[in-house]
């Protein structure tokens, strides 16, 4: 099956107020580096009718829903109808869409979260882009440092693209499933529209539109 593993052939740049951003960078990893400085040229330009700046770098949308005991750390954004839960914990350089939903002892650093995405029971993303209506099953999370420290490469097929980074979770394309308790290793990429069995440790590219039954092992959906 012949995947780029691109940001347009992950992402529907409509999606999220970063799309304009996203789509100068051919890999969506290329876009880890400048995630802070867009949230704050992003927040700086949102209606203050619409959102609130609650930090010198924190933007949250008046429609949001925050708990009291989560702590929102900047730069960050809170889109529009998004919900974050008791114990959340947003590390800063994250970016999170409209309609989504961060749970209850989440955790996120350094992430974009398009529109609709839901990480909402016990996750971890870290240096990694969801896209538009993603799910996280519970306990689900994303590794971004591999043992050794050394640099993540992107395996698609037989080709190894170096990232040049140290630290890269997943690239998780529009619509994907994670199920329960998955581990997605340094640098995987799933296609948009595939799903993943709960309790697979990933690694790799998952085609778009492909049931992950085990890492390496998959099928077309039907």
């Amino acid at each position: 099956m012949n995947f780029q593993v691109t940001t347009a052939e992950l992402f529907d740049f409509s999606h999220t107020v970063a799309g304009d951003f996203l789509k100068k960078c051919r890999f969506p990893w290329q876009a880890l580096s400048h995630i802070g400085a867009w949230i704050i040229a992003i927040g700086e330009r949102l209606p203050s009718r619409e959102f609130e700046r609650v930090g010198e770098t924190v933007w949250v949308a008046r429609s949001g829903r925050i708990a009291p005991t989560a702590l929102l750390m900047g730069p960050c954004i809170i889109g529009e109808e998004t919900e974050v839960r008791h114990g959340a914990f947003v590390r800063g350089h994250t970016l999170v869409g409209a309609g989504c939903v961060v749970g209850n002892s989440t955790e996120l650093k350094n992430a974009i979260l398009l529109d609709g995405v839901q990480v909402p029971h016990f996750n971890y993303v870290g240096d990694s882009i969801l896209g538009f209506r993603a799910h996280l099953g519970a306990g689900a999370v994303t590794s971004n440092v591999k043992g050794d420290k050394s640099p993540v490469t992107v395996c698609c097929g037989h080709e190894r693209i170096e990232t040049g980074r140290i630290k890269l979770g997943a690239m998780i394309g529009d619509g994907a499933e994670i199920g329960c308790g998955c581990v997605l290793n340094p640098g995987t990429v799933i296609g948009r529209g595939s799903r993943v069995y709960p309790l697979v440790s990933v690694r790799g590219t998952v085609p778009p539109e492909c049931i992950c039954k085990d890492s390496g092992l998959f099928v077309e959906k039907c």
